[in-house]
């Protein structure tokens, strides 16, 4: 068995899945380290409240991913326009006043009690196996901006609706993880320097036409300038990571949880980690994601068809994107987004696509292929086809090898006739004597 393989696939499968549990260890023990008080002090009256909650949907999400990494991707891209179809249209009901719940002035999520979806967490993970199969199956497409509009328009109309909801954190890696695809799949430097020129101009006008962007952008730009507003999360963020030190106060013991840092269990659970666990814990943190990153990458790079290259790619930007983005605007290194930690931070809906797009890309990682019933039949098809160029060659090479073998039967036939005949004259010649 080869040095690269276990014996439960290649290598990058296990360390891919290893990153990922690893994560979403970390992310239980930190959900309850970062909500029990604020939990306890709260409504509910229960330390445990998002625990369980979190514990819960992980298993949900395990159970998903162990059906989605044995046979996921064959079934998945015969659903993709199903599911593009499905999280469109929710995306579209859920800006409906009345049916979408509203939170802090965003309305993102649909249900009610204990079972609500975020539409557009779905949406990322639609648009990622709309771009892998369209480019799949269309490999020019990348020769040109005006080749690319069928996956341009469904991805502009897609973050068009999440920005109204709104939620521009989203449609940015949604928007990234496209143009990760389009890298993959050999778009020209041009064209994807045009296309960041166009996100950032959308991105632009997007801050500049809501007020609440732009505080967002000023508390980044210069958060003392208002402290207790715009520039208040960012300056608690700064504190418990500065708090933190080298190892740490302690697991549990962060006191900007639970008085002076909004969203810790969500957003900005990386700020608890940082006071908590300190550099160490950062350090960990990073080294999980950059694990995962080269997992997914290498797995890109093993895939077997253009279609698991593709979707492997996409996948693991749409994580790692997210991550980054999370981390950077927690650091102060980029403006406050609002997107969860994939596999750390509280969020359902989140952590439900995340372990999905885990599924698939362990599926990749196992040689899974949608068409590989087919690609046998190809397979023998360039067997047959190849017969017709180099089977010539092997014709013309055995060709004497088997012309040899008749001869050969001739030659010994007419010797064997040869000696009847002499046999026969010589005893006729003795009867006449």
């Amino acid at each position: 068995m080869s040095s690269a393989k276990t014996r439960s696939g290649p290598i990058e499968y296990s360390l891919l899945l290893t990153a990922t549990l690893c994560l979403l260890a970390f992310g239980v023990v930190m959900v309850f380290s970062a909500s029990s008080t604020t939990s306890l002090l709260g409504e509910s009256g229960d330390g445990a409240y998002y625990l369980k909650r979190t514990a819960l949907y992980g298993i949900v999400g395990l159970v998903v991913l162990r059906v989605l990494a044995a046979r996921g991707v064959r079934v998945i891209r015969a659903l993709t326009p199903v599911i593009l179809a499905v999280a469109l249209f929710l995306c579209l009901v859920v800006l409906v006043p009345g049916v979408g719940i509203e939170v802090n002035g965003a309305r993102r999520w649909l249900g009610a009690g204990l079972f609500q979806v975020q539409p557009s967490e779905l949406l990322k993970l639609a648009l990622v196996l709309y771009g892998a199969h369209l480019l799949a199956t269309r490999p020019r497409m990348v020769s040109g901006i005006g080749s690319m509009m069928p996956l341009l328009s469904v991805v502009g109309l897609a973050c068009g609706l999440v920005i109204l909801e709104p939620d521009l954190g989203t449609a940015m890696i949604a928007c990234l993880a496209a143009a990760a695809m389009l890298i993959a799949a050999g778009a020209r430097v041009r064209e994807i320097a045009l296309l960041f020129g166009v996100l950032a101009l959308v991105v632009g006008l997007a801050v500049a036409i809501e007020p609440y962007r732009m505080d967002r952008l000023t508390g980044f730009i210069d958060p003392g300038s208002d402290p207790s507003g715009s520039g208040f999360q960012s300056i608690q963020a700064k504190i418990a990571l500065g708090s933190g030190g080298l190892f740490g106060v302690g697991l549990g013991e962060s006191l900007q949880k639970a008085f002076y840092l909004p969203e810790a269990h969500t957003d900005m659970i990386a700020a608890v980690i940082g006071e908590e666990l300190g550099i160490v814990g950062i350090g960990a943190l990073v080294g999980l994601y950059g694990l995962f990153a080269y997992a997914g990458l290498r797995i890109a790079q093993r895939a077997r068809d253009r279609y698991g290259k593709l979707l492997a790619a996409g996948l693991t930007s749409l994580v790692v994107v997210q991550a980054v983005i999370n981390l950077f605007a927690v650091l102060g290194l980029a403006p406050l987004t609002g997107v969860p930690l994939p596999f750390v931070s509280y969020g359902n809906s989140s952590m439900l696509v995340m372990l999905a797009a885990v599924g698939l890309l362990l599926n990749v990682a196992r040689g899974g292929s949608v068409g590989s019933g087919r690609a046998a039949g190809t397979g023998a098809r360039l067997r047959v086809v190849d017969g017709g160029r180099n089977g010539a060659r092997a014709s013309r090479a055995t060709a004497p090898a088997r012309s040899a073998r008749p001869v050969a039967q001739d030659r010994d036939r007419s010797r064997r006739d040869g000696r009847s005949r002499r046999a026969g004259a010589r005893g006729g010649r003795r009867a006449a004597r």
